[in-house]
C-alpha cells in the first residue's frame, strides 16, 4: 500500500511516494528554461505540483496518465496545498496497486446494486417495472453502472459515484413526493434511475476519470435515452406516452437550455427530478470542497467555478477545528466496505415492512425531520 496519500500529506515536510499523473503541462520560466505544471492524484484526491530544476532531464519520460515516483517537498500556496518535486521516474503498471490510485465509493458496490435492484422490484406500474428490469438486468449495464462516477470530477467522482449519487436522489424522491398529492412517485423513480445511464458509457474510468470518445460525441443524455430505446424494442406492450414521459425526463433533468438540456422540465414529475439531481449534486460538491481544502487554517475554501462561489468550512469557523467524519469506514484496497446505515437502505424496503421500519429507525436526522413533517401535513 502507498503511503502518504494525498490526504495524509503534511505541508512543510518531504516524502517519497507514488502518484497517477493527472495532468501535465511543460511550461518556461523566465530564464527560457523548461518546468514541469503536474496535478498528481490517487485515490483520496489530487494536488497540483510544480518540478522548477531538472526538469528536462525527466519530461520526455512519461505522459498523463502515467504512474510516478516522486520525492516532494509540500507547501501551502495561496492557501492551497502544493508540491515541490525534487525527483520524479515513471513506474511500470505491474508495481502498482490500480485501488490506491482510484477514488472508490465507501460502500459495498454490490450491496448498492441489490438496494436499486430492490427499487425497481417495488415499482407498482408494472410497464415501469419491465422496462427498468429490462435495463438493469442486464450484465454489461450492471458491471458498468457499479463501477461508473457520477461525473468527471463535480460530485461523485469516484468509482461507484453514479450508484451512489442514484440512490440518494431515490430517498428524496421517497421523502418529497407524497407531499405532492401531483406526483407519481413510481414515474419520479423511473427518471431517477435513468437519468444518468448514459454515463455509463460517456465517461472514461480505467486510470483516470476522462470523457471517452463516445461522451464527447453524444453525452449521456443522448446515449441514456438510445440505451432505453433498445430496451424498448423488445417490450411491444409498452404505451407510446409512457415512453414519452420517460424520454422526456431525461432529456430535460439539466433543467436549463444553457445547462445542456434538449427541453426544459413540461410536467411535476420531471422538475421534481431536475432540483432533487440539482440538490444533490450541489450539496456533495460543496461537502467535496470543504473536505479537500482542510489541509489550510483558512476558514474559506478557494473559490469553485462549479458551484459559483467560495464555501465556508462552519466548524472551523465555530470552533477552530475542522469538522471530522462522522461514520466513515475506511476504504479498502477493494475499494469497498461494510456500509453504513443510510436513508437510502429504507427506499429500497415495501412501506410497512419490517425492513423500512428497522431503516427508519437509522435515518439520517434530516430525515427523521422530513419524514414528521410529511405526516404532520398529511
Amino acid at each position: 500500500m502507498k503511503s502518504p496519500y494525498v490526504s495524509e500529506i503534511e505541508p512543510g515536510k518531504q516524502f517519497v511516494t507514488l502518484f497517477l499523473v493527472q495532468s501535465k503541462e511543460i511550461r518556461q520560466k523566465k530564464t527560457g528554461e523548461p518546468y514541469l505544471s503536474l496535478v498528481l492524484c490517487d485515490r483520496t484526491g489530487d494536488v497540483e505540483c510544480k518540478m522548477w530544476d531538472n526538469a528536462a532531464e525527466v519530461m520526455d519520460t512519461f505522459d498523463r496518465d502515467d504512474f510516478v515516483r516522486v520525492k516532494a517537498e509540500a507547501q501551502i500556496y495561496q492557501n492551497r496545498l502544493q508540491l515541490t518535486v525534487h525527483k520524479l521516474m515513471r513506474v511500470l503498471d505491474g508495481e502498482i496497486d490500480i485501488e490506491d490510485f482510484l477514488p472508490s465509493s465507501r460502500r459495498n458496490r454490490d450491496e448498492m446494486y441489490s438496494e436499486l435492484r430492490a427499487l425497481v422490484a417495488g415499482l407498482g406500474n408494472p410497464h415501469l417495472r419491465s422496462l427498468l428490469e429490462a435495463i438493469f438486468a442486464d450484465p454489461e449495464i450492471a458491471e458498468a453502472f457499479k463501477r461508473a462516477p457520477a461525473a468527471k470530477g463535480i460530485h461523485h467522482a469516484w468509482l461507484g459515484g453514479l450508484l451512489e449519487h442514484v440512490l440518494s436522489l431515490a430517498t428524496l424522491a421517497r421523502l418529497t413526493a407524497p407531499h405532492y398529492p401531483n406526483v407519481d412517485l413510481d414515474l419520479l423513480m423511473a427518471g431517477v434511475l435513468l437519468h444518468d445511464l448514459g454515463k455509463i458509457h460517456e465517461l472514461s474510468y480505467s486510470r483516470t476519470f476522462q470523457y471517452s470518445s463516445e461522451g464527447q460525441l453524444l453525452g449521456h443524455i443522448a446515449i441514456g435515452v438510445r440505451i432505453v430505446g433498445d430496451k424498448l424494442a423488445g417490450l411491444p406492450g409498452f404505451p407510446p406516452k409512457l415512453r414519452s414521459l420517460v424520454e422526456h425526463m431525461i432529456l430535460s433533468h439539466h433543467g436549463h437550455l444553457e445547462y445542456g438540456s434538449p427541453k426544459l422540465p413540461l410536467f411535476p414529475e420531471a422538475l421534481l427530478l431536475h432540483h432533487l439531481d440539482n440538490l444533490d449534486s450541489k450539496m456533495e460538491a460543496m461537502r467535496a470542497l470543504i473536505a479537500k481544502e482542510r489541509t489550510t487554517d483558512s476558514e474559506w475554501t478557494a473559490y469553485s467555478a462549479a458551484l459559483e462561489r467560495s464555501a465556508l468550512d462552519k466548524e472551523l469557523y465555530l470552533t477552530g477545528r475542522p469538522e471530522q467524519p462522522a461514520n466513515v469506514a475506511p476504504t479498502t484496497n477493494s475499494g469497498v466496505s461494510k456500509p453504513q446505515a443510510s436513508v437510502a437502505v429504507a427506499a429500497t424496503q415495501p412501506a410497512g415492512s419490517a425492513a423500512a421500519s428497522q431503516a427508519s429507525k437509522q435515518a439520517t436526522l434530516f430525515g427523521q425531520a422530513l419524514n414528521a413533517a410529511l405526516k404532520e401535513q398529511a
